[in-house]
């Protein structure tokens, strides 16, 4: 079974940022989308989230998706220590920190990766699903069913990140991953965008324009209504091409524990913008 796909990427300062700590890169003829949102109130977040984009530009695609997982996850750790590395450079007080989250697509699968609460969501069937976990104090809360759902889009603990690139002694990378289908959208975004735009909004834009118009109505959107941070989105849509009899498991596994030990479980049974970029595997 094989796929090809279309995206669209766009970022902006916002209404009252004077600089962009947003950073993005795209590379559809390798299968990969990467979003980073500096720190705010952290010393040059905009150069850990370009720290970040630019370590993936030489990344090398792999013939499979736990290969190319592996891959990404090396790279995150690179760039972890890299960031915490410039950051002493400057002195001991100072904090350099950003946000990721990277999409993979690999012949029929898809993977995401993420730290922070920069998301992804996949639109399937005309229903959106978060595959992302803001790691955030609010979703800590949210979770332990402590704050009122009324609350949420206004709390200040939304902007208290628990998890980022360059910003803790160890960084924890979740990941989600599953098969792709006919007519997929991933929508991956820094925060900017799910301040200002819920969710349902999204998805109607989202499956109502192609990737160049869609992206260009959310910012739109977002600016329309004071873009109080950063934006970056990105849109990918994905088109089956050829069909096989073979169907992955479609199944999600957040942890990158729990995935090895999927795997080890398998062995031992010895069995624009970017405008409308086009790539294919």
């Amino acid at each position: 079974m094989g796929y090809r796909w279309w995206s669209s990427c766009r970022t902006s300062a916002g209404k009252r940022r004077k600089i962009n700590e947003d950073a993005y890169i795209a590379r559809p003829e390798a299968g990969l989308w990467v979003i980073a949102d500096g720190m705010g109130g952290h010393t040059r977040g905009d150069v850990a989230s370009r720290m970040v984009v630019d370590a993936f530009r030489h990344v090398d695609p792999a013939d499979t998706m736990d290969e190319y997982i592996d891959r990404v996850r090396a790279l995150i750790d690179e760039v972890h220590l890299a960031v915490k590395a410039e950051a002493n450079s400057q002195g001991p007080e100072v904090i350099m920190g950003t946000t990721i989250v990277v999409f993979i697509a690999c012949r029929n699968e898809y993977a995401c990766l993420w730290a922070g609460d920069s998301r992804a969501y996949l639109l399937r069937d005309d229903k959106l699903q978060q595959l992302s976990h803001d790691h955030n104090q609010l979703q800590e809360l949210i979770d332990r069913g402590e704050i009122d759902p009324d609350q949420i889009r206004s709390h200040p603990a939304a902007r208290r990140i628990t998890r980022a690139v360059g910003a803790s002694k160890r960084l924890i990378v979740d990941e989600a991953r599953g098969a792709l289908r006919d007519r997929d959208t991933v929508i991956l975004c820094s925060d900017g965008l799910t301040l200002e735009v819920e969710d349902g909004e999204i998805a109607t834009v989202a499956e109502s324009y192609d990737c160049d118009d869609a992206s260009q109505e959310l910012l739109d959107i977002t600016l329309e209504r004071g873009a109080r941070d950063n934006v970056t989105l990105a849109l990918i849509k994905f088109e089956e091409t050829t069909r096989s009899n073979f169907q992955p498991i479609d199944i999600t596994a957040v942890n990158y524990a729990f995935r090895n030990r999927m795997r080890a479980g398998a062995s031992s049974i010895g069995t624009r913008s970017k405008k409308n970029s086009i790539g294919n595997s």
